[in-house]
């Protein structure tokens, strides 16, 4: 599908100004101001992340009624139990409040819904459980500010709630419990929004113990990265921390995880959290129980902590399985289907698939066509489970807000949402919420975009400029890889199809040539040869395969011109 590049504008008054005050490339200065970094304690704060920059754990609307329940509970040796979601979050948050909890001498008991059996959120049937174990007090993660009716039946049973999540609350406002500790609250003060709730795990260390454990700051930064909350504010200073203790785990499920991905002695980065670490963690829950990932996490003894991994690279891989399976499917039937295809908002149903895969469906169809994706799974009670994934300029949960008559449940973010509904108000959503689309969406909004930081020559690109970029790591979501583009280059050697889908050629300005990688650009081969000019967008890398560092541009788009 054809890209429109869109430039960011150049801004060299600004960039002078940052480069001499800070002492940085033009570069990165203007990466600075594409990100909206430009105020100068945001920028040193930005440049050099350090644990002096985390606010007051204690801004939290609640957090001090939180502490003094916890603590209540420990002076009585109450039972706790932990209620937590079954994605990368949710398990990393369950695993650190769970070692919290046993570190004040509370009897803590972790419990993570079932995705298929259960669903989403909190739910009134842990009553039952809540009273087996005896427990007087119940800790969400990751869910429970939209649960009003929930926490109402389970303090009308006896037990406390305490809600730690960082969901916008539902329309009827937030649930009536003993602390709810969450920033989308209206009158909360806390000045950084968009905490993980393992980053909120983080900020209750420091409430209750005065400072962050630092055994635990690897899982911090593996769910707030899986999370994909802004790589911004806490969020970068819990990940610049947190990235260089996973080689270095005291943890031994995730030491084993890391032996069986085959990256133990490598530099952990988010692309290995994003790709590697996350899709096992989060497997479990999809195909079965995510309690097999926490287990690993909390796992004391290395055997058990090999056997959970191997476990959880079973499950991926029958993730993968499922995934490639349903989403053929669901490619079949909007390629059958032209007036399907042609909708603002792809929305498909069927009975059967794979709740666990849904969310990964709907990216792939979001991906393919640029649309908004439903993809709905309809069970044998007539009831359909959706994930919804959307594209810039369409605000999922306000559309679904709009849509709220046909639905039976929804929540979620402008990105990412879930939704349940019953299988005869199908039909009736998919015009609804194509109407919203109609309205808002605009053709060019529908048009695949590719960011572009700044134009530059390739005269400019060395190994210290590359070396300097690196300052603006961690990338992900909210600071993402810088992108670039050059202009009237040409093809200097015969492109090369690397693997099954990877190309590999030199382009030169004239006057330096480097190499250019495309993963999955192979069909470009046979539009380019030698001597042939291109516009290119590109990040920048290091090619250090056999040889000397030098510089390497992956490639992203290409525009080959007539010449």
């Amino acid at each position: 599908m054809q890209k429109k590049w869109i430039l960011q504008d150049a801004n060299p008054k600004l960039q002078k100004e940052l480069g001499e005050q800070f002492s940085i490339h033009p570069v990165v200065a203007q990466l600075l101001i594409n990100r909206n970094i430009t105020d100068p304690d945001e920028i040193k704060q930005f440049l050099k992340p350090t644990a002096e920059n985390l606010h007051d754990p204690f801004l939290y609307k609640d957090m001090k009624e939180a502490v003094e329940r916890i603590n209540q509970a420990a002076a009585a040796r109450e039972n706790v139990l932990i209620y937590g979601d079954y994605d990368v979050d949710g398990v990393t948050s369950t695993t650190f409040l769970h070692a919290m909890l046993k570190r004040v001498g509370i009897n803590a008991i972790p419990y993570l819904p079932h995705r298929m059996t259960e669903g989403y959120g909190l739910s009134t049937e842990i009553i039952d459980v809540a009273r087996e174990q005896k427990v007087s007090l119940i800790i969400t993660v990751d869910c429970g500010v939209t649960a009003v009716d929930e926490v109402k039946a389970i303090k009308d049973s006896g037990v406390d709630v305490i809600i730690f999540d960082h969901h916008e609350p539902g329309d009827e406002g937030v649930p009536d419990a003993t602390a709810v500790v969450d920033p989308k609250q209206k009158d909360c003060a806390y000045p950084f929004k968009s905490l993980a709730t393992i980053g909120m795990m983080a900020k209750l260390s420091q409430a209750l113990f005065g400072a962050i454990d630092e055994d635990y700051l690897d899982l911090v930064a593996i769910g707030t990265i899986a999370d994909m909350v802004p790589l911004r504010g806490e969020n970068r200073i819990l990940v610049k921390m947190g990235l260089p203790k996973i080689n270095k785990t005291k943890h031994k499920g995730l030491l084993a995880l890391l032996e069986k991905t085959k990256i133990k002695d490598k530099k952990i980065s988010p692309f290995h959290i994003g790709f590697v670490l996350g899709p096992r963690i989060n497997a479990a829950g999809r195909m079965d129980s995510a309690h097999k990932s926490l287990d690993l996490f909390m796992a004391q003894d290395s055997n058990e902590a090999v056997r959970l991994a191997d476990a959880l690279e079973e499950h991926n891989l029958e993730r993968q399985r499922m995934q490639r399976s349903v989403v053929d499917e669901a490619i079949s039937i909007v390629e059958e289907d032209e007036l399907l295809r042609n909708q603002n908002v792809i929305v498909l149903s069927k009975e059967g698939w794979h709740k666990g895969v849904l969310g990964i469906v709907a990216s792939r169809i979001k991906e393919k066509y640029y649309r908004p994706a439903i993809v709905i799974s309809v069970d044998e009670e007539g009831i359909g489970t959706a994930s919804c994934r959307s594209v810039d300029g369409f605000q999922l949960h306000t559309a679904l807000a709009s849509c709220a008559d046909c639905l039976e449940t929804y929540g979620g973010h402008a990105g990412a949402a879930g939704l349940t509904i019953k299988q005869e108000c199908i039909e009736d959503f998919t015009t609804m919420i194509n109407d919203v689309a109609n309205d808002t969406l605009t053709e060019e909004e529908l048009l695949p975009a590719l960011s572009v930081d700044c134009e530059i020559a390739l005269t400019s690109v060395s190994m210290a400029l590359i070396k300097t970029i690196c300052a603006m790591e961690p990338h992900g979501e909210g600071n993402p890889s810088p992108v670039f583009c050059a202009r009237n280059l040409t093809v200097n050697s015969f492109p090369q199809v690397l693997g099954k889908n990877t190309l590999k050629f030199w382009v030169t300005d004239g006057q330096v040539a480097i190499s250019a990688v495309g993963f999955g650009m192979a069909d470009f081969a046979t539009q380019l040869h030698k001597g042939k000019m291109v516009d290119i967008v590109f990040q920048l890398s290091i090619d250090d395969w056999n040889k000397a560092p030098t510089p390497q541009l992956i490639l992203k788009d290409i525009k080959v011109k007539n010449n």
